[in-house]
């Protein structure tokens, strides 16, 4: 009887144990402790399976090769087993608004530091600039925090989201205006910019609850959920699925166009962030998700 006993408890904790390290139901996904960086979770089946279908289509190919697109995405559906892949993963692009984020993690930590109030006015700016991309809202934050405070969150020790031994990363350099000083990156010397390692890391540690701390990440969450702009990535996932969460900011400006994602619903939990260099970067994003779906189906072997 002990005996039997015995064994239901150890399955019981087994199920438990298995339970605690798999893609939850909810975000962010509560984590203790450290996770590790993207770039030492690169996994070699899911590279070769996004290289391939990238390079179906000849003219992504070449822009590939020549440095024109960069894309990266990152599979969640279980937290034990996180796999990235990226093709052109550390070369810094013009990212147009989509760098608008590294602004929103930084209005959050310096409210998190005591460094600035968290007003109403804030809060209606910082959704105005994620969700309609609002360049006004993203200057008034930007004013609100300054140059010097978006590095320092940036370059942050923890979170690492601009490093000049990965290629860069995200950068802010410039108001979203005609007047200001230019504040350009110390690479490229670009204003807005980023790299799609950077964007899948901001992403990836945001659902892992570990931008700022859990709290501020369930609130960047819920600023970034549902974007009233629905072109690129989420005019196809509105129709392949409408019924998963999205959580999203995206850019444009001339043939510059960006766009990054975080999917969660059943069956879909990944991230996927693109940047092209195109007068056709727009059409290319909406094609984009069903190869990046195959490739996820490739490696695990199960249906989206």
């Amino acid at each position: 009887m002990k005996y039997r006993i015995h064994i239901l408890l150890l399955a019981l904790l087994s199920m438990v144990t298995i339970g605690s390290v798999k893609a939850q139901d909810t975000l962010p996904m509560h984590h203790q402790g450290d996770i590790a960086y993207l770039r030492d979770l690169k996994n070699d089946k899911l590279q070769t399976a996004l290289k391939e279908e990238i390079y179906k289509n000849k003219k992504w190919r070449q822009l590939v090769e020549n440095k024109k697109m960069a894309i990266g995405i990152v599979d969640l559906r279980d937290t034990s087993d996180v796999r990235f892949a990226a093709l052109n993963d550390d070369y810094m692009m013009y990212a147009a608004s989509l760098p608008k984020i590294a602004i929103l993690l930084t209005v959050m930590k310096a409210i998190h530091d005591g460094e600035l109030e968290e007003t109403n006015a804030i809060r209606i700016d910082m959704h105005s600039m994620i969700s309609k991309s609002s360049n006004a809202a993203a200057t008034r934050l930007l004013d609100a925090v300054g140059y010097e405070k978006i590095e320092q969150t940036l370059r942050n020790s923890y979170h690492k989201l601009y490093d000049e031994n990965y290629g860069g990363g995200l950068w802010v350099g410039k108001r979203y205006a005609s007047a200001g000083k230019r504040y350009p990156d110390p690479i490229k010397g670009l204003s807005h910019a980023a790299t799609v390692s950077m964007v899948c890391e901001f992403y990836y540690q945001l659902a892992f609850g570990k931008l700022v701390d859990e709290t501020r990440s369930a609130e960047m969450l819920g600023v970034l959920k549902d974007p009233l702009l629905t072109h690129k990535f989420v005019n196809t996932l509105k129709r392949i699925a409408p019924n998963v969460a999205i959580y999203r900011k995206s850019g444009t400006w001339k043939q510059y166009h960006a766009d990054s994602v975080l999917v969660w619903g059943p069956g879909r939990k990944y991230i996927l962030v693109a940047l092209i260099e195109d007068p056709d970067g727009g059409a290319i994003m909406k094609k984009l998700v069903e190869p990046v779906e195959r490739a996820f189906k490739t490696v695990v072997g199960n249906t989206m």
